[in-house]
């Protein structure tokens, strides 16, 4: 059965398994700052903003999500984009396979919800794990709808939920979070 936990500040939702239960594509649409991570693509970007817009259902009743990454170096007024599509992954509910658009279209990555929620003052946040690519690590970051992210205490208490899953390579990745700039 899976249920509502509360640590610490955030409200987060996992089953008793430690997997996320998904969020709805309704909570997922629409801009997330990028406020933390561990991918080091991200050390020397700042306004890390991604956008998903919910897809009409395919002719196989998948629903897809348009994928769009924007940013700026971290002394740059440039804004760079980088557009996909997520395709929910089969049997694993909380994942989705992201393919490149265009020029991308060769790049692919698989991603996955390992936590998201709301805190008391109203903000949402998402966590999610990229898994290793030909070009990136493995990574994390933590998604806020506000572009000030969440409260530290509530990061540290979504580390510390993330160190509660036991698995090695979450651990590993939560101890090396930092902060990506957003201004």
């Amino acid at each position: 059965m899976d249920s509502q936990l509360t640590i610490g500040l955030p409200k987060v939702y996992v089953s008793k398994e430690n997997k996320c239960v998904p969020p709805t594509n309704e909570f997922i649409a629409g801009t997330w700052h990028v406020t933390h991570s561990t991918l080091p693509m991200w050390k020397d970007k700042r306004n890390v903003n991604i956008t998903y817009k919910i897809l009409p259902a395919d002719s196989n009743g998948v629903v897809k999500i348009d994928d769009l990454v924007s940013y700026q170096g971290v002394k740059s007024e440039k804004v760079q984009t980088v557009n996909g599509i997520d395709t929910p992954s089969p049997g694993n509910q909380g994942a989705w396979d992201w393919r490149g658009k265009g020029w991308l279209m060769i790049a692919s990555s698989h991603w996955e919800c390992l936590g998201f929620g709301h805190t008391d003052d109203g903000n949402q946040w998402v966590v999610t794990y990229f898994a290793k690519t030909l070009f990136t690590p493995a990574g994390i970051d933590i998604y806020s709808r506000k572009k000030e992210g969440v409260h530290q205490d509530v990061v540290d208490e979504i580390v510390k939920g993330l160190k509660g899953f036991e698995v090695k390579e979450v651990t590993d990745l939560a101890d090396g979070l930092f902060q990506v700039v957003q201004n």
